[in-house]
């Protein structure tokens, strides 16, 4: 039996209302979101993603259609019960937004405060999730002493003080290191995996929501343009937004020009094997490899490459029969090259 979503986006739109223009941030936005699930939600900047995932708490009311969580439509909601339920619905941010001023216990206790916590208690609780994050020896520094990983812990500690069923994270790890965002991602999935916290990570990067997403949606301008597991999105990504995000860097456009050009999505053990050496040497033909990666996916390795064919067609559609008879996904970039 299917369960019911914990988000339901039902036709969420927003506009921004200026002296001189109107600014249609998003423009009909309908997704759900299942309990316990990492989705991504990822578009370049501008997309309208950090606006939407606002909406999602209310911060930013819709301008039409609403947010249902748990059977709560926000728009309904008073003042007190949308405070209520924000309670339920941890945020946390790009640059920390840690209060300079207290130390890193004293953050973290901030949001038990406000709900009328007992110091005791909230020192207890605090020094727990701070173990959970691993920082408990930084409870008496302050977040100038920290480095931006550490920060980043300090919020996510924060964030799980309320014991919220929902964690919003926006451009999250942006302001990190390479290593550090890794650290982090871990964290989250940890924190996912063994709290059932529902996670919803807004990026530009389609790195991080391979890193550790289940589900991806793909902003554009506004517009909802493409949504499902990550590992369909990555094999088969339907769209123009949607390939240039799988690809992001993107290869040799000088030389796709005009040629035949495919990508190859490699999934677990196909990772490994030399399939490219064993068609060279099957079709004895070369090829010419403009890109190549391999990513992890939900654990499971995940590869892609871009190959540009022989010129000659029957010896491309060898090539191409070649690679589909081992369950390889082949596709066709004529329309990806603009």
């Amino acid at each position: 039996m299917e369960t019911k979503p914990i988000i339901q986006i039902q036709n969420v739109t927003k506009s921004f209302i200026g002296k001189d223009n109107t600014v249609e941030a998003l423009k009909g936005i309908s997704l759900d979101i299942q309990r316990g699930d990492v989705y991504g939600i990822i578009g370049m900047s501008g997309a309208g993603k950090s606006t939407l995932v606002r909406c999602l708490n209310f911060l930013e009311k819709p301008t039409s259609g609403t947010v249902v969580i748990e059977d709560k439509d926000l728009s309904q909601l008073s003042e007190k019960e949308l405070r209520q339920t924000r309670t339920e619905i941890a945020m946390i941010f790009q640059h920390f937004n840690l209060l300079m001023q207290r130390n890193v216990l004293d953050n973290v206790c901030f949001p038990l405060e406000i709900i009328g916590v007992k110091r005791a208690d909230a020192v207890t609780r605090a020094m727990e999730l701070l173990e959970i994050v691993g920082l408990q020896e930084k409870a008496k520094s302050y977040p100038a002493q920290l480095s931006g990983g550490q920060k980043q812990r300090v919020a996510i500690a924060r964030a799980l003080a309320t014991n919220p069923k929902i964690l919003l994270c926006d451009e999250a790890t942006s302001a990190l290191d390479p290593t550090t965002t890794k650290s982090i991602l871990k964290l989250l999935q940890e924190i996912n995996q063994q709290y059932g916290i529902t996670i919803v990570i807004i990026t530009h990067e389609m790195s991080v929501v391979q890193e550790i997403c289940s589900h991806v949606a793909i902003i554009d301008e506004g517009e909802l343009v493409e949504h499902g597991t990550v590992e369909d999105v990555f094999a088969r990504p339907k769209t123009a937004a949607a390939r240039k995000l799988v690809f992001m860097v993107n290869p040799r456009t000088d030389l796709m020009k005009g040629k035949r050009c495919i990508r190859i999505v490699f999934k677990e053990n196909s990772s490994f094997e030399p399939v490219i050496a064993n068609m060279v040497l099957e079709c004895k033909s070369p090829v010419n490899i403009l890109k190549a990666e391999t990513e992890d996916i939900g654990g499971i390795a995940h590869g892609q490459m871009i190959l540009q064919l022989p010129e000659d067609d029957v010896m491309a559609a060898k090539m191409i029969h070649y690679l589909e008879e081992r369950k390889l996904t082949v596709e066709e970039l004529d329309s990806y090259v603009e």
